[in-house]
């Protein structure tokens, strides 16, 4: 890298200097390398689906479960790698620290179709309802599970989550006592962190910890430097309070982070501008409390603050605080059981502008509002209904109403059949309504935001079976049909944004995992998308629905994974993962082959070696211009993890 920012490398290593000098605990027995067995897999609780904790096989959704045990056996060190294992999700390295992450279409490097959550918190923006991913760190460690849903969440989860919901969800501190430490490094990355977690008391248990980590600059296709080199550090803490029937956890972050400086920008239009480098900062707090009445009925109270700061010098450079509050109860009725809750949110932001790109205001408020109501109906002992509706108000365009329908029929204990009906909206954002790109701030203006703009809307149907044959092999198979209405488009120059696209999406996705041996495991997945867009009677847009903003995605993708334990200290895990042709975007397909090896040296202590694209010298996964994509060859880094 070119630069390294002092504040962020002393934010990182010296929290984690300090947290090396704290007090341990008693040393803990190693964890067991291999993942769940398939069969305890479908066990596994899932929260996502319905608000509530229920089994993995039991969730009328096309659900994966990312595991704390699958993150762990293939060295993903940041989250947008480690959502690579879900093989339904696109995921696309655009530069050493952006991705553009999808499902079902529309992957762009602002995706807006995709809501993500961390421990309840929404972390996209109200810019252009995408998410940061450099602004998005954790432990992964930490992670308990990361449940991806794909298809619509928008009876429970609210507008945007139209394609999927991506829901990471860390662990209780009760789980992470004791010191843990780790640093990694190799010929693109590097980092260290450390957590400390104890007791409080009878009744609580807290964490906190610190995080640094760095990526070199890569090479673009010309061989130019791309100048994405950057570091972050991240500190934060979290602690969760058990009595009685009452449960309260508190959690909070602040993170900042800097790139690589990126020069100057000379045009006789607008004069000599200086890029310097991206600049992402923030910080976060969340507080929730669940009480269960001795009826079995619950309430859950939740509210969080998140601060957002991003220096982006030739896009923009925004500035937002965004206050949620959330309510949520629960009511068993019989066989029967009643969900219903609201909310409001409220967020304020600021946009400086970057080259030639204003936002008109240049800050603004915006507001939603939501109630929503779900009842899950057990028709027989084997066949259950799920009918739910919610409205949601936002500032742009009013009420919003999202209905939902599901049937579940669970035909035998390890197999079910379910079927759903949806309708979702992407509403307004900032960008569609408001960004405006020209020569000054006073224009003439090339493109402009649509102060007409409206939602955009999905009617979905789905068709699903998921089950287990001879407690060895599990899979799930869904079918979707997303018939879309008002999608983003253009008019005829100067260019507005309106709505006058139409059009159908659909596809297949599967995953299956087979335990070949006790030691030995397979899982591989993947997905087919077709797609069938047109211009509404009487459009003017001159480009037309063939373009990089509405189909990045290839028609279809997949992957392979084997994970073998050695011995009782040893595990080897290999993977393939194939991408099709981004068409528009003229990016060839490539197939990535990835290794992970990881060594139990002593009960405390662990050795792990990773290597990706180990059989593709050099490619790269986005960008039309060739002048500006990314190329990614090969990598590999050791990890060490102390757990005294």
């Amino acid at each position: 890298m070119k630069k390294t920012d002092g504040t962020a490398r002393q934010l990182g290593c010296g929290c984690v200097f300090l947290f090396a000098s704290a007090s341990t605990s008693a040393a803990a027995p190693a964890e067991d390398f291999l993942a769940l067995s398939f069969e305890e897999l479908l066990r596994v609780k899932v929260s996502s689906v319905a608000k509530r904790d229920q089994e993995l096989q039991d969730a009328a959704a096309s659900i994966y479960v990312i595991t704390r045990d699958a993150i762990r056996n293939s060295g993903a060190t940041t989250i947008p790698e480690a959502l690579r294992l879900d093989p339904r999700l696109q995921v696309s390295r655009i530069t050493g620290t952006q991705y553009a992450v999808g499902i079902r279409g529309f992957t762009t490097d602002t995706n807006n179709k995709l809501l993500v959550l961390i421990d309840g918190r929404t972390v996209y923006t109200p810019l252009y309802s995408g998410v940061f991913w450099d602004h998005q760190d954790l432990i992964l460690d930490d992670i308990d599970r990361i449940e991806v849903i794909s298809g619509p969440g928008s009876t429970l989860w609210g507008t945007n989550a139209v394609n999927g919901v991506i829901n990471i969800i860390t662990r209780d501190t009760s789980a992470t006592t004791g010191l843990h430490t780790s640093a990694h490094g190799g010929n693109s990355e590097r980092g260290t962190q450390a957590r400390y977690g104890a007791s409080l008391g009878e009744y609580g248990h807290f964490r906190f910890y610190g995080k640094y980590i760095e990526f070199d600059t890569h090479k673009r296709t010309t061989g130019a430097s791309a100048d994405d080199g950057a570091q972050r550090g991240q500190v934060g803490f979290r602690t969760d309070w058990n009595w009685g029937q009452d449960r309260l956890t508190v959690m909070g972050d602040i993170y900042h982070g800097t790139g690589d400086d990126r020069g100057i920008f000379s045009h006789p239009a607008v004069g000599e501008r200086v890029l310097g480098d991206i600049e992402v900062g923030g910080n976060n707090l969340l507080a929730r409390w669940q009480h269960t009445f001795a009826g079995g009925s619950d309430l859950r109270l939740q509210t969080y603050w998140d601060h957002f700061e991003r220096k982006e010098a030739v896009i923009f450079q925004p500035k937002s605080d965004t206050r949620d509050f959330e309510l949520q109860h629960t009511l068993p009725l019989g066989r029967h059981r009643f969900l219903w809750g609201g909310g409001y949110r409220h967020s304020r932001d600021e946009v400086d502008p970057g080259i030639g790109v204003y936002f008109i205001p240049a800050s603004k408020t915006l507001e939603w509002a939501n109630l929503f109501a779900m009842g899950e109906l057990s028709v027989t002992d084997s066949l259950d209904a799920t009918l739910g509706v919610r409205l949601e108000h936002n500032t742009f365009t009013g009420m919003e109403y999202l209905p939902t329908m599901r049937l579940a029929w669970k035909h035998s204990p390890d197999n079910l059949t379910w079927m759903s009906l949806s309708r979702a909206v992407r509403a307004p954002s900032r960008f569609d309504r408001h960004a405006h790109y020209g020569l000054g701030p006073n224009g003439p203006w090339f493109v402009q935001g649509g102060p007409n703009f409206v939602s955009e809307v999905a009617n979905v149907a789905e068709l699903g079976h998921r089950g287990e044959w001879h407690e060895t092999f599990s899979y799930s198979f869904t079918t979707y049909y997303h018939d879309w209405d008002r999608l983003r488009s253009a008019t005829a120059p100067p260019v507005e944004y309106v709505n006058q696209i139409e059009g159908d999406v659909y596809g297949f996705e599967f995953w299956t995992n087979l335990q070949i041996v006790p030691r030995w495991q397979l899982s591989a997945g993947g997905a087919r998308q077709y797609r069938d867009l047109r211009l509404k009677p009487g459009s003017q847009d001159p480009v037309g629905v063939n373009n990089d903003t509405l189909w990045n995605d290839p028609d279809y993708y997949g992957q392979i994974r084997s994970t073998f334990k050695i011995t009782d200290k040893q595990v080897l895990q290999v993977s393939a993962r194939y991408m099709g042709e981004l068409i528009n975007q003229l990016v060839p397909s490539y197939t990535s082959i990835d290794v992970h090896y990881a060594y139990q040296l002593h009960p405390t202590l662990r050795l792990s070696a990773t290597a990706e694209n180990i059989a593709d010298r050099v490619h790269h996964e986005y960008g039309k211009d060739k002048s500006v994509a990314v190329n990614f060859g090969r990598a590999a880094w050791l990890r060490l993890i102390w757990e005294p």
